[in-house]
């Protein structure tokens, strides 16, 4: 039995204007509460706005060099990453968008499920 898993890319584009919530304008027909969208924004924002802060705490205490623009971009994404790639952050992102999870229940690799379709066998992000 084949033990690897792959990982799904999923395609995005990075938007400065509002989103429209319209169901039907999603390729995917998925119906997602704009409430817990919100929400889930919200916590994405004061999650950005802690690691900046952190990041600016360091540098001001002279317990972090950057050179770069280029290389506070890099080590800020890499705590992100880092973050996002861990039970506190997925949990912290579930509790602020109103559910409770035991940690031990959070899935750091959640399958993504396409659907199926009769005449091609498979819908897939453009």
């Amino acid at each position: 039995m084949n033990d690897t898993k792959q990982a799904a890319l999923i395609p995005f584009e990075l938007h400065t204007e509002a989103v429209l919530t319209d169901p039907s304008a999603n390729p995917f027909k998925l119906v997602v509460d704009p409430v817990m969208r919100m929400k889930l924004r919200k916590a994405l924002f004061d999650l950005i706005e802690n690691h900046d802060q952190e990041m600016a705490n360091y540098v001001a205490n002279g317990k972090l060099e950057l050179d770069s623009y280029k290389e506070y971009i890099e080590i800020f994404a890499r705590s992100l990453r880092e973050t996002m790639h861990s039970v506190e952050g997925i949990g912290y992102l579930l509790e602020q968008c109103g559910f409770r999870v035991d940690p031990k229940e959070i899935n750091l690799q959640p399958e993504t499920r396409w659907k199926k379709t009769k005449k091609t066998g498979m819908v897939a992000p453009d």
